[in-house]
């Protein structure tokens, strides 16, 4: 259940998962607060796509290093 205070963005949250912003700002090469702030409105399509696919890329990553250490 996305609380209604988080009702903005809630594409991003539930794709995010577990990952923690800071992971998912230093992908797109910004601060921890700055992703922070861009989850406290609507973001716009651009910016909203280049979130999503930092996420995306993230979780990439991940599976990668899963099979590499299997």
């Amino acid at each position: 259940m996305v609380s209604k205070y988080l009702e903005s963005n809630s594409e991003i949250v539930a794709a995010k998962g577990d990952i923690p912003y800071w992971v998912i700002a230093k992908q797109l090469g910004v601060h921890e607060n700055t992703v922070r702030n861009w989850m406290k409105r609507e973001m716009d399509p651009k910016k909203k796509k280049a979130v999503l696919s930092a996420i995306h890329e993230i979780k990439q990553k991940e599976k990668q290093k899963e099979l590499m250490e299997a």
